[in-house]
């Protein structure tokens, strides 16, 4: 039966369960047949097309509640609307349509064991009994009522309300909806009185901002052409490979005409260019996914399943993707699952209640960011989370997840004084359902074939990069910010002072094989007074370059994968604006284009040398010469490949004074190549050093029976290799 109730409550938009009142029904006259009965405010009239036969509606509602009876058996029929403004349009039945989503995958989901939801959840191009529409489904276990809303019911609250299946999931069959269109979800919660228009959480695109609409998006159009690429990704062992990440931020690494942001397809011409002349191995993007304020860079996602439509279409970034690929180059995207922020439109309060954050401030807010913290303790919020995950490495191909702010994720005390935090179930700080998500994340991204996880991890939490089945976290390498903030601290100082601190340089070996470390250099460091890394250094402008390529060569000598956020490797003395773009005339001057030139070289004999990459995480891969000279600030070490004979010998000047008649000890006699000279005039240096090569003595020294006498330039490294 239809009630003047229900009729009221249909119209009223404040109906859950529409599909027990509109659509196709049995007759409740008693006379047999059956009823079409519809909402369609929008229509003047309305009737049934059924079997080459115009029924007409009766119209029970003024505010657009039509019904019609009809003979026989219930059977496929379209509808007829005169609309308002006199147009004739036929349409489909959205009410005509049976359910959508399996028994299964609903359960899959509700156990938080359905880690490719978004192939169940957003919206689908699809046809259902042959007729093209899209398949909409949403998670709102709370509301009332959750009704799409778009451009293809003129943004009508009441038009679409949608079915609530097992689990709070939401779905319907909207026939007639095309690619490219923008809808929303409106949500009338069952609690305060909340109602408010939501972008999709599995949307595959938006609106560009400000504009907050998904958009129907299929994903399944794209021709990659990088199969070359993933085959030969999933026989490699990375650990054991090269890795040198450029770190880029898409929107200010270049700037087009008038200051505007290029393309994705324009990057994938100029900075694929640029990163293999460069001699990078890797892309390290900034988020890409949607996010509506840009000046937190990306790190404030409110659409997870999209990618920021500034730099166009989801094909694009593809396309970015696909050329990076094809130019040997691997893609690894900076990811966000520990906080989301508070707009209305994204996850905050998504049905009237806490549903993806936490309701206690005390786990649910971070104070400093002024963001929420995902419930990770929820079934559905972990399958969003490892879902969108495996959706980049996936959809996109991306071939690593850095993982952000993984320490604020793992420790609930992170950020909040006494008292402002909930101790975990055995009284600790360790928020023990996100370590469960973090393992349950690492397994199932490794399941795909070649794919890494980094985590950015700032505390002594440890197994970070462990297997889960050691207890790990399951991560493939972890930043080392400990070394960073050495390092940052030691070359910042006049060199007069380093002998004080010697231990800078040093400390990072006692710990430097306890995880897969990679050496960072990011955008975090050179921003907000931090100061750029040419401005970190002291003295002139001759000294200042020579310590940053000092810098940079300890740095790719060290055990080790290496990143290096745009810009550092031109000498840009301004901090990262990313209104605008790097820096780039400053190549006219020598300093900086000489700059640019012994990074490329460095990526040329870090790649070429696997004494540099091939034991970067145990103590067989690197060996102390001598570290006590601090009185010079001078230390020097090997570096072993699987290979032992494979060595790579480095001696490290820190302070400007050049050190004639310098003994060390050798491992082997013989002649060795001066392979790396960072003073050399090619890069801006002063060309002091030992002309290329050397040969040991049968001299004993720091316990070895050769060694040779070597001209030390200042402020500089070398690099010998036997012969």
């Amino acid at each position: 039966m239809m009630t003047n109730q229900e009729i009221e409550a249909i119209v009223g938009g404040y109906h859950g369960d529409p599909f027990r009142i509109l659509g196709p029904h049995l007759a409740t006259d008693g006379e047999g047949g059956w009823e079409v009965r519809a909402f369609l405010p929008q229509a003047r009239t309305a009737s049934v097309l059924l079997d080459g036969v115009t029924v007409p509606m009766a119209r029970r509602h003024p505010e657009g509640v039509f019904t019609a009876k009809l003979a026989g058996e219930r059977r496929p029929y379209r509808l007829r609307l005169e609309l308002w403004d006199g147009g004739i349009v036929e349409q489909e039945d959205p009410y005509r349509f049976g359910l959508q989503l399996s028994p299964f995958e609903l359960y899959l989901h509700g156990e938080g064991t359905h880690f490719e939801a978004y192939r169940t959840l957003g919206a689908h191009l699809t046809e259902c009994e042959g007729v093209p529409g899209v398949r909409f489904a949403v998670w709102a276990p709370n509301a009332e009522v959750v009704s799409v809303v778009g451009e293809f019911n003129d943004w009508d609250t009441r038009r679409h309300p949608m079915r609530m299946r097992d689990g709070g999931v939401w779905e319907i069959f909207l026939p007639g909806v095309r690619h490219g269109m923008a809808y929303k979800y409106f949500v009338r919660s069952r609690f305060h009185g909340y109602r408010q228009l939501k972008a999709d959480p599995y949307g595959f695109a938006m609106e560009c901002p400000p504009k907050s609409a998904s958009l129907v998006w299929s994903l399944d159009g794209y021709e990659w052409q990088d199969e070359a690429w993933l085959e030969e990704r999933a026989r490699r062992n990375w650990l054991k490979e090269p890795i040198s990440v450029y770190e880029v931020h898409l929107g200010s690494w270049l700037r087009g005409p008038g200051n505007r942001w290029l393309t994705y397809r324009e990057l994938a011409e100029t900075l694929v260019e640029y990163v293999k002349r460069m001699g990078y191995t890797h892309i390290e993007l900034l988020p890409v996914l949607e996010h509506p304020y840009y000046g937190s860079w990306g790190y404030q996602v409110i659409s997870y399943y999209a990618p920021t439509a500034r730099y166009g279409t989801p094909e694009d970034f593809m396309y970015f993707i696909d050329r990076c690929h094809q130019a040997g180059i691997g893609v690894i995207m900076d990811w966000v699952p520990g906080h989301f922020p508070k707009d209305a439109h994204g996850l905050v309060y998504f049905d009237g209640t806490a549903l993806y954050e936490h309701a206690d401030p005390r786990k649910g807010e971070h104070p400093e960011w002024g963001t929420l913290v995902f419930n990770f303790g929820r079934n559905e919020v972990r399958s969003f989370l490892i879902s969108n995950a495996l959706f980049w490495l996936k959809k996109y191909h991306i071939d690593g997840l850095r993982v952000d702010a993984v320490a604020s994720m793992l420790y609930l005390d992170y950020g909040r004084k006494e008292g402002e935090w909930i101790p975990n179930i055995h009284g600790g700080k360790e928020n023990l359902e996100a370590i469960d998500f973090l393992r349950q994340f690492n397994i199932q991204a490794h399941r795909v074939p070649g794919a890494i996880t980094i985590a950015e991890e700032s505390t002594a939490f440890g197994g970070v990069s462990h297997p889960v089945y050691l207890n790990g976290l399951g991560f493939t390498m972890k930043w080392n910010m400990g070394w960073m903030h050495d390092m940052f601290d030691y070359f910042s100082r006049d060199p007069i002072y380093r002998k004080y601190h010697h231990q800078n340089i040093t400390f990072s070996l006692l710990y430097a094989f306890t995880e897969n470390f990679l050496l960072p250099v990011s955008h975090d460091e050179v921003v907000y007074g931090k100061r750029s890394l040419i401005s970190k250094m002291p003295g002139d402008e001759w000294q200042r370059f020579a310590n940053v390529r000092a810098f940079l060569a300890y740095m790719y000598a060290h055990p080790g994968k290496k990143l290096l956020f745009m810009g550092q490797e031109i000498g840009q003395y301004e901090e990262w604006n990313w209104d605008t773009g790097i820096r780039w005339e400053l190549l006219t001057f020598d300093y900086h284009r000489k700059l640019q030139a012994f990074v490329r070289e460095l990526n040329r004999i870090y790649r070429s040398e696997p004494a540099l990459y091939e034991v970067d995480f145990h103590w067989g891969g690197f060996e102390w010469v001598d570290f006590h000279d601090v009185e010079g600030s001078i230390i020097a070490f090997v570096r072993r490949a699987e290979n032992r004979d494979n060595f790579l010998y480095f001696v490290c000047n820190f302070t400007p004074v050049p050190r004639p008649n310098y003994r060390l000890g050798a491992p082997r006699a013989g002649f060795y190549e001066e392979f790396l000279n960072t003073d050399a005039e090619v890069f801006g240096g002063s060309n002091v050093g030992n002309g290329g090569l050397v040969s040991t003595e049968p001299i004993p020294s720091h316990g070895h029976p050769q060694s040779f006498s070597l001209t030390l330039p200042p402020l500089a490294v070398i690099g010998l290799r036997p012969r």
